[in-house]
């Protein structure tokens, strides 16, 4: 049985590094920079990073940092981060041309943030919902239709 890298509770961890995509490479390959399994940010700086990655067409790496402040976040806002994180992955998936992958995680992403009630109405952050379910519905509709998003298409803006 191979023996696998675990973190300090016990977790399996994947060292290998990854492509620009996410995809494992083979080990002693270079790949980008990983997003530490343990990060914690404040929300600005996470958004912040996670619009820095998506300009640079991470996506997978973008996801990886909401997916962060999904788990270490408040209750009340993890339905807003997971929603962030899984639009992260539906772009990833058109990056890596599984557009049956994206349809689903965008369908996700749109149904959470169309359900997120945000207190007072007003989204935190700054955080543009309706730009993001607008730009994923699009995304959406270039799909459906057999059509590629542009990269320009693949760098949603986050905030207002």
């Amino acid at each position: 049985m191979v023996e696998r890298a675990r973190d300090d509770a016990g977790r399996a961890r994947n060292a290998r590094p990854r492509d620009r995509l996410g995809r494992p490479l083979p080990p002693g390959s270079t790949g980008v920079a990983r997003i530490p399994d343990d990060l914690d940010l404040p929300p600005q700086q996470t958004l912040t990073f996670a619009q820095q990655l998506l300009d640079d067409g991470l996506a997978f790496n973008a996801h990886e940092v909401l997916e962060a402040a999904w788990k270490n976040g408040p209750f009340a806002e993890r339905m807003l981060w997971q929603a962030l994180a899984q639009f992260a992955v539906g772009l990833t998936h058109i990056q890596r041309g599984n557009p049956k992958g994206a349809r689903t995680l965008l369908d996700r992403a749109v149904s959470r943030l169309t359900a997120y009630q945000p207190e007072g109405g007003q989204a935190p952050y700054d955080i543009d919902l309706a730009g993001l379910v607008t730009h994923a519905e699009a995304l959406l509709a270039t799909l459906d239709a057999g059509g590629e998003p542009a990269d320009a298409d693949l760098r949603p803006r986050l905030r207002g």
